[in-house]
């Protein structure tokens, strides 16, 4: 009879006392043909899947040796000790209903209907019988919780069932995150712990292997898209490994979907590692495409405890799957299962319908003319042994099957102790088992599983995660098999060493984006792909400040080698035994004994006619510069400080400004003196000696007051200004050029003039070398000695021209130096005049002619055979 309860479609059996019924037309099918009934006080459900997914439209399809029969035999194994365990559930016995899911969702909803029918009212006034009499109603077992489901998608789909009727339910193979929800799944726990922990350790895996540029792929469904789900999520919070694509594995595949994935993740070859939560159906066709498409070796897979370290997802494809890194809830096996297994037949195993099926699968035989099993020859015997007769090992979660039970059983007997303290069996407050009261039970359970291990729950009905982690391995060349590496609990614990990629080669290949930058250079990251980047040098006085950036080294620094930070800059001078500075030194030193030399002499000689005829003021002022120029080489080879700095910045352009601005005053006063001769035979005005050092000392003081004001303005360092000397240099080369004119043995213009010139010449020459230098790697000491010498060179001409002939008179030809005759201002102009008309006629008459005209107009009382000195120094202005 189809009745309807609330939102629910339930198929409800009836009988009638006689033989025909008005409104069924034909007799039901047996109502256990498809499950399993134990009779027991207490009864618990159980959802495994028996068969697999069914094509075609089909609900079933192929039997499932391990997932199904093994699964469901530890069920009911662990049923059978804990009833015959005295200290467990005393005098109460347990039975069983359990159902085949058949690995799809939607039939797993239809089969757990059967598991709320005691708990759905039922109208009798809608059934009526051929003889009047009412109707009897099967009475269906009433579940008080249930053990399973297996898949995530199954257990999602009948815990939203079995909320609705408070029927604690106890997972011992579904890790969906989704799970999780105790919102949503509030009577749902699971004795195996939930992806986000596995996620957890595959990503702690995948750091500690250095990749950080992977792929993932995953099972459309509940178990691999929230698997998925979560490893990305806690990547994202995590930081440090980004997802080069994210695939998804349909549930009905086309031809060729798999080839069309491994091509889609050959588009991302750098991302090689693999992160798979997918069934092992789907696990076994992703490696089958990726042997057909010659990747072998290629991929780094990660999978799931989906996969963990079954066998029929590599069968066949060792090659494309050495290497693969993946993960199972820590187990164990039962010793106890093994033996009870093995001694399974079908003589003393009736209880379980589908062990029939499963004889013919596992021997390859036929039971029969009914057997199930088509087209085999071979005929069973029921004589055959498992584990004799065929391969046996025991599946990987059959601890956790029994886990499940036993914690179902733990919570029952402290329920029966509070309620039914001191009765035997059931009392009658557990004669209705309330669902949340035995759901309370359940969460506070704590004991030693059958591997030894706590099983505990947390407020969300998770088990702890704790995971072992095997890796692939060929071995001998030709022997696979998964070999743990490391576990998991709360943190990553590897064995780096035992691991064995392919063609055996023991160092972790590469799954990143982008290759570590090398020391000393930044990351500049791709624009959305945190771990793709290129790497830029950090270039001139940068250094590495982080792993993305470059920073500009404090002043008076530069990086090191690696510039990974930087260092103070190497004082980088002359030494004093160096060859560039050897040279400058003995021409100072030379140059300074030469200028002491003439000083003294000139102070001892003070008053002779050669001395004062040189204008002694003016003399000692140039020399004074002169020396100065010289003394300048050793501060700019010493050790450069504060002190030597100052040193150079005063005596380098007061040296020169001494020497130029006495040349200047002199050569101004002489072209003064012969401009105004030729207007009037008055003397131009400040060309006494006083006027001179005041006109020298106030070009001087500009340069003092330009050096305070820089000393003011900018401590000392290590540029140098020569500005003002050169300015001074060339307006002291045009009155020079003016002066040119000037007789011959008129004091010192043609002597300067030609002091000049060279001097010109000299810092015309000294431009280009210094600083067509700057770029030279050993430019500080061109320019140091060029700098030097230049100034040696400079000062040295000035001493040469100016002063060393009248030491040579003044020293060996003191016969020479003797006073003259004084001439007044206005011969001494009239001379000059003359001296310059005869130049000019010079240059337009024959030597004869020249000669005879000077001849006529020379005074005839100077004496022609000998050089004149005039001196003009004691004229008044």
């Amino acid at each position: 009879m189809a009745t309807w309860h609330g939102c629910l479609f339930v198929l409800t059996v009836v009988t009638c006392p006689s033989a025909q019924r008005l409104d069924l037309l034909t007799p039901p099918a047996p109502e256990y043909a498809h499950s399993i009934r134990i009779d027991g006080d207490i009864i618990l459900g159980g959802l495994f899947p028996v068969h697999s997914r069914g094509d075609r439209g089909a609900p079933c399809g192929e039997l499932k040796k391990e997932k199904g029969i093994h699964r469901l035999e530890a069920m009911l194994f662990a049923i059978d000790l804990i009833n015959k365990d005295p200290d467990l559930l005393p005098n109460v016995t347990l039975g069983a209903r359990v159902l085949d899911t058949c690995s799809r969702d939607t039939y797993a909803l239809e089969q757990s209907l059967t598991f709320v029918q005691a708990l759905i009212e039922r109208d009798p006034s809608d059934v009526r019988c051929a003889s009047g009499e009412p109707p009897i109603f099967a009475k269906p077992d009433k579940i008080v919780g249930v053990i399973g489901a297996s898949a995530s998608s199954v257990s999602i789909m009948v815990a939203n069932i079995l909320r609705l009727f408070k029927i604690p339910q106890i997972s011992y193979a579904s890790t969906a995150p989704e799970l999780s929800d105790n919102t949503r799944y509030d009577f749902f726990s699971r004795v195996v712990p939930p992806d986000s922990y596995q996620a957890q350790a595959m990503l702690d895996i995948v750091t500690a292997m250095g990749w950080n540029y992977v792929s993932t792929l995953a099972s459309e469904g509940n178990y691999g898209e929230s698997g998925v789900e979560a490893f990305v999520q806690i990547s994202r919070e995590t930081g440090g490994v980004c997802i080069a694509q994210s695939l998804k594995i349909p549930r009905e595949p086309r031809p060729g979907e798999f080839d069309k994935i491994i091509l889609r993740l050959l588009e991302t070859p750098n991302a090689r590692a693999v992160i798979m939560f997918a069934n092992e159906d789907d696990i076994r066709r992703v490696l089958d495409a990726a042997k057909r498409n010659n990747q072998t070796g290629h991929f780094l897979w990660v999978g799931s405890d989906s996969w963990g370290s079954k066998i029929s997802p590599v069968v066949q494809q060792e090659k494309v799957a050495e290497g693969a890194i993946t993960i199972l809830p820590k187990r164990a096996s039962v010793d106890a299962f093994d033996r009870y297994f093995r001694s399974r037949s079908l003589s003393n195993n009736r209880r379980n319908v589908w062990f029939a099926e499963f004889w013919e699968e596992n021997f390859g035989c036929k039971l029969g003319m009914h057997g199930k099993r088509l087209g085999s020859p071979k005929k069973c015997t029921g004589l055959e042994k498992i584990g004799r007769d065929s391969s046996y090992e025991q599946e990987g979660k059959v601890q956790f099957v029994m886990d499940a039970v036993y914690a179902m059983a733990h919570a029952l007997h402290r329920m029966h102790r509070d309620l039914c303290s001191g009765y035997p069996g059931l009392c009658p407050r557990m004669s209705s088992v309330d669902g949340k009261e035995l759901l309370g039970y359940i969460r506070n359970v704590s004991f030693n599983g059958s591997a030894k291990t706590p099983v505990t729950f947390n407020e969300n009905g998770d088990a702890p995660g704790r995971y072992d982690i095997f890796q692939y391995q060929i071995t001998n060349g030709s022997m696979a098999e998964y070999r743990v590496i490391g576990h998991w609990t709360d943190h990553l614990h590897l064995n780096m060493n035992a691991m064995q990629w392919a063609s055996g080669v023991s160092s972790v290949p590469a799954s990143v984006c982008s290759l570590p930058c090398r020391t000393g250079e930044r990351k500049k990251v791709v624009k959305g792909v945190p771990c793709c980047w290129h790497c830029e040098r950090c270039e001139g006085y940068h250094y590495q400040a982080s792993e993305f950036t470059c920073q500009l080294c404090p002043y008076e620094q530069r990086p090191n080698r690696n510039r990974t930070s930087c260092q103070p800059i190497p004082i980088i001078k002359l030494e004093w035994h160096s060859p560039w500075a050897v040279v400058p030194v003995f021409i100072a030193i030379l140059g300074i004994l030469t200028t002491t030399f003439v000083i003294v002499t000139f102070v001892r000689y003070n008053d002779t006619p050669i001395v004062r005829a040189s204008g002694r003021e003016m003399s000692y002022v140039l020399l004074t510069g002169i020396f100065l120029c010289y003394i300048v080489t050793f501060p700019m080879i010493a050790t450069p400080g504060v002190c030597a700095c100052s040193f150079r910045r005063v005596f380098l352009g007061l040296g020169m400004c001494f020497s130029y601005a006495a040349l200047l005053t002199k050569t101004n006063r002489i072209h003064r003196i012969f401009e105004q001769g030729q207007r009037s035979v008055a003397a131009p005005r400040f060309i006494s000696p006083t006027s001179q050092l005041v006109i020298t000392f106030s070009l001087i003081s500009v340069q003092l007051t330009g050096v305070l004001v820089w000393f003011i303005a900018d401590p000392p360092h290590t540029f140098v200004d020569y500005g003002y000397s050169i300015l001074l240099m060339v307006t002291c080369t045009v009155y020079a050029i003016k002066t040119r004119g000037v007789p011959e043995t008129f004091n010192e213009a043609k002597p300067i003039g030609f002091t000049m010139y060279t001097t010109c010449i000299i810092w015309l020459a000294f431009i280009p070398i210094f600083f067509g230098t700057s770029q030279s790697a050993e430019r500080m000491y061109i320019q140091t000695t060029t700098l030097t010498m230049s100034l040696s060179l400079s000062a040295s001409v000035s001493l040469g021209m100016l002063y060393m002939p009248k030491v040579y008179i003044i020293i060996f030809h003191p016969e020479q130096n003797v006073p003259k005759r004084k001439r007044s201002f206005k011969a001494i102009v009239t001379a000059a005049t003359m001296s310059s008309k005869l130049s000019q006629l010079a240059s337009e008459r024959p030597n004869g002619e020249v000669k005879t005209e000077l001849c006529e107009n020379m005074d005839n009382s100077t004496p022609p055979t000998k050089t004149t000195y005039v001196s003009y120094t004691n004229h008044a202005i």
